[in-house]
């Protein structure tokens, strides 16, 4: 995930200066990621769970992300789409849905850990990590099917 994020950074970066930061809160949002996983090349970063300080701020960041994903980008993305003339209906039908199920995993483990005040409910963290770490992964992809299609057809 870690080098796939890189290789958009240096794919797409440039095109415009919100897609620019919006490339490096989601590479500062995967390493925060790997540190809570630990994860190579940060699996000594952590022995036994993560501190709630940590788990509440890589929350609020994962909000931030998502937020600034719904609220922020993609919409710049279609009004560039749309002032290029480059059909994307057919892929917004796609890959939106299946954004927005990643969205709904981001936000549910918001709310089951943004919040968190003590290691006692963290019974299921790692395997909720686990699958929010999928969901991450997949939404990239989707996130990338966007930046690939906008490029092919000159609209970044």
């Amino acid at each position: 995930m870690l080098k796939k994020s890189e290789e958009a950074r240096q794919r797409w970066g440039g095109a415009h200066d919100s897609i620019d930061q919006w490339l490096t809160e989601r590479q500062d949002l995967l390493v925060n990621y790997f540190k809570l996983a630990a994860l190579p090349p940060y699996e000594g970063v952590r022995n036994g769970l993560p501190d709630v300080t940590d788990i509440r701020d890589f929350c609020g960041q994962l909000v931030d992300y998502v937020s600034s994903g719904h609220f922020e980008i993609y919409e710049q993305l279609m009004k560039q789409a749309r002032e290029n003339k480059q059909p994307l209906e057919a892929l917004l039908e796609q890959v939106f849905p299946l954004i927005s199920d990643t969205t709904e995993i981001a936000l549910d483990f918001n709310d089951n850990y943004g919040e968190i005040d003590s290691n006692n409910h963290l019974n299921q963290f790692d395997r909720d990590l686990s699958a929010l770490g999928e969901a991450i992964e997949l939404r990239m992809e989707f996130e990338d099917q966007l930046l690939h299609h906008l490029e092919k057809h000159e609209a970044l």
